[in-house]
């Protein structure tokens, strides 16, 4: 009876947060170990699922780095990456888009509808819901110390996004699971980085959070412990100091974009941990690193 009554206690801890989301938008980019291990797969889809029944709106972004990899290895391609950005031909963008819009997407779309959700994949291309321009970055050569644009071909950010079109799915009940592909001004397709089409969605949506699933506890403190959490003020120091660098870098610059556009808070979560969203939104104490505006 004792373990009948805390399940009980569980769910009533939770009602506090279940009151407070119910009807507001969160948006979740998905990638990482949670997109690739089965167990993780299956407590996301669970998590997203049970999210949607009880009346938080749910918007998925997914990555799929390591699947176009592999692909492209198949097909005797070697990947390439300036920067962390992934150099696209047409020919690697026809196999990117292969990959997000088709493999990638449909299977998160049918891991969630397996447990009662009603998920609906969409490209960035879909009613114009992603538009973008070329990326320009550059690169400082070591020789001469001069920085010189580099060429990263079909790689894409955004410019706007159409809310419309996620607008209609929500309010039908639907799941819109995205695919980080944008359109370009003359139609072209685009490669885009999904932490930043997850944020310029969250930004678009006006979302109560945005949370960024990762291979990480979070972001870490020079000591290696969980900054649990962080104000925008104090970014600035700790990528001076060395303590935000790498791959945390876009994860906490998409997060800061999504704060100056509206949203109320932004968290970088484990997505190694099973179960980690009902984790991170239902209990006081959360896990990995809320980033807030103040």
């Amino acid at each position: 009876m004792k373990e009948i009554i805390r399940k009980a206690e569980v769910l009533i801890d939770a009602l506090p947060f279940i009151r407070n989301f119910c009807g507001k938008t969160l948006v979740i980019k998905y990638g990482g170990a949670a997109q690739t291990k089965d167990e993780l797969k299956e407590s996301f889809s669970q998590d997203i699922a049970m999210l949607n029944f009880i009346g938080i709106r749910t918007v998925i972004v997914h990555g799929g780095g390591p699947k176009i990899s592999a692909i492209m290895e198949k097909m005797g391609k070697k990947p390439e990456f300036v920067h962390g950005q992934r150099v696209t031909d047409q020919e690697t963008m026809d196999i990117v888009e292969m990959v997000l819009g088709g493999l990638v997407n449909k299977e998160i779309v049918s891991l969630i509808n397996r447990q009662g959700g009603r998920a609906v994949g969409l490209s960035g291309k879909d009613g114009e819901l992603i538009k973008a321009r070329k990326k320009i970055i550059k690169k400082v050569t070591p020789e001469t110390g001069v920085s010189e644009i580099v060429d990263l071909g079909l790689v894409g950010e955004v410019i706007a996004i159409n809310p419309s079109v996620l607008d209609g799915l929500e309010k039908s009940g639907f799941i819109p699971v995205i695919a980080p592909v944008g359109v370009g001004p003359q139609g072209e397709t685009l490669n885009i980085n999904a932490d930043y089409v997850a944020a310029a969605v969250a930004s678009a949506l006006k979302a109560e959070k945005l949370i960024l699933l990762t291979d990480v506890p979070g972001l870490l403190d020079k000591n290696g412990k969980v900054i649990s959490t962080l104000r925008k003020k104090q970014i600035a120091g700790l990528i001076k100091d060395g303590t935000i660098t790498g791959g945390m870098l876009p994860k906490v610059q998409a997060c800061t974009s999504a704060l100056d556009q509206g949203v109320g808070k932004t968290h970088i979560v484990d997505g190694r941990v099973s179960h980690c969203l009902l984790l991170e939104i239902f209990t006081k104490e959360g896990i990995g690193t809320e980033i807030l505006n103040a």
